[in-house]
């Protein structure tokens, strides 16, 4: 089935080319255009397209409060342009929270010098993008379709490939019902996320208590020149202390180490990260299987690892050495998950201990670690 999206952008150069790389590919049916915020709207609501890809500065009304009243008025999924600068980290994330599902760098050189690349990137964001959960875009706590969540029933039932379409053709995926889990001391919570992640970040670190008796280590698939504002924002609005990873950081509880952009964070057994740069030849810096692996050395049978919303498999492969040592792996179920992708590769491995909704594994988290 064909995308249909539409692109919003003031630079007409910007709008041409983007329409250009999207309609080279067979999937994707570019729509419609237009030139800022009120148009988006108006034109989101008369085309009904399945992708809106956005951009922030523009005329009449900015980006994010146009991704908020399309998200009140005919919730759409949509992908942002930004900049790799810090302000540009800070209103990424601002989107986010509006509700967007997934955020691209906006860079012209890039387009000039590798127009394969970026075309074959963008494409697929669109894609991914395309299939995404609109029911959990947003920062707010409720689903942004105000549908009833359908009633409880095995995991085991759910349909892990199905696509956006596909799934409002047939029933939506049910929300998990593992059992609640057992305490114990453990002696690190790693979380791994990819699409969707700052959003699911969010919704569980802030339910955690200031007191929180383990150390956290957080993976998210993120650029270099975001991470650090990404940890401020989370710092201010959680009670535990949230911060981008340095060398040598230590491990203590109520602290949550996020792991910079670009480069790859390990733990050591003597209780604190190290943070390597990023090597060329894995597609992700920083990477969840680096980060899992090195916690299962460290610290054998005492990690609880959860792996969140997110594109791809990463943290499957790491997921298995903690198994292998004897820690608990909790996956976000495919209800509340806006990607169903590395959680449904631990599902499909069997390395599941339990699968929690995304509101369930915050308080969950408070039950389980001692």
């Amino acid at each position: 089935m064909v995308v249909k999206v539409l692109v919003v952008d003031d630079s007409g150069f910007f709008r041409r080319r983007v329409t250009e790389i999207l309609s080279s590919d067979p999937q994707i049916q570019v729509v419609g255009t237009a030139n800022n915020g009120r148009e988006a709207v108006e034109r989101t609501q008369a085309l009904k397209p399945d992708v809106i890809t956005m951009d922030y500065e523009m005329p009449m009304m900015d980006g994010i409060t146009a991704v908020r009243q399309i998200m009140q008025t005919c919730p759409t999924p949509v992908l942002m342009f930004s900049s790799l600068t810090h302000e540009g980290a800070r209103v990424t994330l601002d989107a986010l929270d509006a509700g967007a599902v997934d955020y691209l760098p906006k860079n012209f050189e890039d387009i000039s010098r590798n127009p394969e690349k970026v075309k074959q990137m963008l494409c697929e964001k669109v894609l991914t993008v395309s299939r995404s959960n609109r029911r959990y875009n947003g920062f707010s706590g409720t689903s942004i379709v105000s549908a009833p969540r359908p009633a409880a029933r095995p995991v085991a039932g759910s349909s892990p490939g199905a696509s956006r379409t596909q799934q409002a053709a047939t029933a939506a995926p049910a929300p998990a019902t593992s059992a609640a889990p057992k305490r114990k001391a453990y002696r690190l919570v790693a979380i791994g996320t990819s699409t969707g992640g700052p959003v699911a970040l969010q919704r569980v670190l802030t339910q955690l208590p200031g007191n929180f008796p383990a150390p956290i280590v957080l993976i998210q698939h993120m650029p270099a020149a975001f991470t650090r504002a990404f940890a401020e924002r989370l710092d201010k609005l959680c009670r535990i202390s949230v911060k981008e990873a340095e060398d040598g950081d230590v491990l203590r509880p109520g602290l949550a180490l996020l792991a910079p952009g670009g480069k790859q964070m390990m733990v050591d057994g003597r209780g604190s990260v190290r943070i390597l740069p990023g090597d060329d030849r894995l597609n992700y810096k920083p990477c969840v299987d680096i980060t899992f692996g090195s916690a299962a050395k460290a610290f054998n049978d005492k990690v609880l690892a959860v792996v969140l919303t997110g594109m791809g498999a990463d943290g499957r492969e790491g997921a298995r050495l903690l198994k292998q040592a004897g820690s608990q792996i909790w996956a976000q179920d495919e209800a509340s998950c806006v990607i169903y992708g590395m959680p449904m590769a631990i599902v499909k491995a069997g390395l599941d201990d339990a699968v929690y909704s995304l509101d369930d594994i915050g308080r969950y988290l408070g039950e389980a670690c001692l």
